[in-house]
């Protein structure tokens, strides 16, 4: 009997030392996505030369320019071209409460010290707003995988860690925030955010946002302010997609994501957009259950597709591929 206490002893210490080693193995909930099986390749379509339909796809397009031929300006020479259009898997976003977990990277975890603020935060918290940090990728599939040669017509270089909102003091402050997005004072009031009823509709129905509300997310709310806040978490997947939706602007709104329309002109180059023109991007689940059969539009309801796609033992640990309209001039 006197041996007990000691035994306790032992297996305690033995249970904590367990508990540091998993502790300190610096892996979390993530899994790699496999560039080929994890995709959703009929997200592609519809592809355009000009106006012309090449291939249908189950989305709506966006606008294209009127004639095949195109002709840019290249320094003091011009270049001759086909104005082709599709979308293009560019980036992937993670959505996570644990400060430094890359959910698309397998779980690798970066130790950022301490990051965030405010009871959001908290998995615990009685409260049922809710707070997540957001990684942005470049992620360039089409040139990896040589789909398309012109360069022209391509995101090219390597898979990189684009943005981590850790150490953007922007992101867990609403009022420091304001200084990129000055105008969420005129949007924060009843009328401006009932209009987003109407992008939510056209977003789940007929799967086409609203671009000139470009204030709303459509069934998941507003697009503002650019935080990891949200004040209702009745859905951790509808709000992992909201925030996938508000760094996408954000990044727009800070020159670091550029845009291509389908003007005749502005083809031959991409330029900034401070307003996201959300009509041209889809995102589709990569994480934790990719969802290979389908994309969706910024805005649309995760009610219908969410309910398998999601388990109630999940950490809220959550990836997406994000895609866009890609107009340009292929040589």
């Amino acid at each position: 009997m006197k041996k007990t206490p000691l035994l306790i002893l032992l297996v305690s210490a033995l249970m904590f030392l367990s508990l540091n080693s998993k502790a300190d193995t610096g892996t979390g909930e993530g899994r790699w996505v496999n560039p080929i099986t994890d995709v959703c390749w009929q997200c592609m379509f519809p592809m355009t030369i000009g106006s012309i339909p090449v291939s249908a796809g189950t989305l709506p397009d966006t606008t294209n320019p009127a004639s095949p031929i195109q002709i840019c300006p290249e320094g003091i020479f011009y270049r001759l071209g086909l104005a082709i259009g599709f979308w293009e898997p560019f980036a992937m976003t993670d959505v996570t409460r644990e400060p430094g977990n890359m959910v698309n990277m397998g779980g690798l975890k970066i130790n950022l010290g301490r990051v965030g603020s405010g009871t959001g935060g908290q998995s615990d918290s009685p409260e049922p707003g809710a707070f997540y940090h957001v990684h942005w990728y470049k992620y360039p599939l089409i040139a990896w995988l040589n789909i398309i040669t012109s360069v022209a017509c391509e995101q090219t270089g390597d898979m990189d860690i684009g943005y981590m909102s850790e150490i953007d003091p922007l992101w867990n402050d609403s009022s420091l925030s304001m200084i990129i997005n000055p105008e969420v004072s005129l949007f924060s009031n009843l009328v401006a955010q009932s209009a987003c009823a109407a992008d939510a509709i056209s977003s789940s129905i007929a799967h086409y946002p609203l671009a000139p509300l470009f204030w709303c997310a459509g069934a998941q709310g507003s697009m503002y302010p650019f935080t990891g806040y949200v004040s209702n978490e009745f859905s951790p997947l509808e709000v992992s997609v909201l925030l996938s939706e508000r760094m996408a602007f954000k990044l727009h709104r800070e020159g670091l994501v550029w845009d291509s329309v389908g003007a005749d002109v502005a083809v031959c180059f991409e330029y900034p957009s401070p307003i996201i023109p959300k009509d041209r991007y889809r995102y589709q689940m990569v994480n934790m259950i990719p969802d290979i059969a389908q994309c969706h539009p910024f805005g649309e309801t995760t009610q219908v597709w969410g309910t398998v796609h999601t388990s109630p033992t999940s950490k809220k640990n959550f990836g997406y591929l994000i895609w866009r309209k890609r107009n340009c001039v292929f040589l």
